[in-house]
């Protein structure tokens, strides 16, 4: 058996990362016509989504716009009541979190479900220790912690012993956005990761999610912080009551036009809701 750490380097190197897709291959997710509803209420309209590899994807909208329910129905929460979800290039069944994660989706919620008793290695690792002659290998778990964060460019964090309930926002949200990555995943899906941060902190989010694309990861990340966006997206995807009303390159958007989207779900600023141009 391989002893090597598993690293960020390792995991993107590895038999799913494989770096960069080309531009004229399949997208890393598909989604075509998902509907979802719940009894009477249809909270997802037919929606189709291209999520590109090696980009970033803001997905934008108001409270209620049906942003959180497509999210799940990707991360497999729930299940969608009609339509396909396609993983690069070929149908997949995507009924529970494990089904996703396997895939190589990985999503980091608002609430980063951290455990603030644990150390950061001890909440990396959590739940998937790695083990040597039936005891817990410290050393190998602490190498992999470090270069993991190395990696993605974490330097704020002074030791990886320390516990997590004692760490900043932007510190928080590194970890759990590290511990994505660490478990061989491809997609990584951010819900507000800039929520309730401050300047220094939203600065050194927002630079992690630069890492992540760079590394060729694709990123989809939900935030009502429009100037956030445009720092980052190279995407935009706006929902508007359960339907996705507009989609493509951030180049077609300003903080007008957006807004103007958000708000009423159409804008004369921007092509149609048929403009998914790469």
């Amino acid at each position: 058996m391989d002893d090597t750490p598993e690293t960020f380097e390792s995991v993107i190197a590895g038999p799913r990362g494989s770096g960069v897709v080309p531009s004229d291959g399949p997208p890393l997710l598909s989604l075509r016509g998902i509907t979802k509803s719940f009894g009477a209420v249809q909270a997802l309209r037919h929606v189709d989504l291209d999520i590109p590899v090696g980009q970033v994807t803001a997905l934008v909208g108001d409270n209620g716009a049906g942003k959180s329910t497509l999210i799940k129905t990707i991360s497999g929460i729930w299940a969608p009541t009609s339509g396909t979800i396609s993983w690069k290039g070929k149908e997949v069944h995507v009924h529970t979190p494990r089904d996703a994660s396997d895939l190589g989706i990985a999503t980091v919620y608002q609430d980063l479900a951290l455990c603030d008793n644990l150390d950061i290695v001890q909440n990396m690792y959590l739940g998937r220790e790695s083990t040597k002659g039936g005891i817990l290998d410290e050393i190998e778990m602490e190498i992999a912690t470090r270069k993991t964060l190395a990696d993605l460019a974490v330097t704020t964090v002074k030791s990886v012993r320390q516990l997590v309930g004692s760490l900043s926002g932007g510190q928080r949200q590194s970890v759990a956005v590290a511990r994505a990555v660490m478990r061989e995943s491809e997609l990584v899906i951010l819900d507000e990761p800039t929520a309730a941060l401050g300047v220094s902190q939203t600065a050194q989010v927002l630079e992690l999610i630069k890492t992540l694309k760079s590394h060729g990861l694709g990123v989809i990340v939900i935030s009502h912080n429009l100037s956030d966006v445009f720092e980052v997206a190279d995407r935009l995807a706006v929902m508007y009551l359960g339907t996705l009303v507009n989609n493509g390159p951030i180049e077609n958007y300003d903080t007008a036009s957006a807004v103007e989207l958000i708000t009423t779900g159409s804008s004369s600023r921007v092509p149609g809701p048929g403009a998914m141009s790469n």
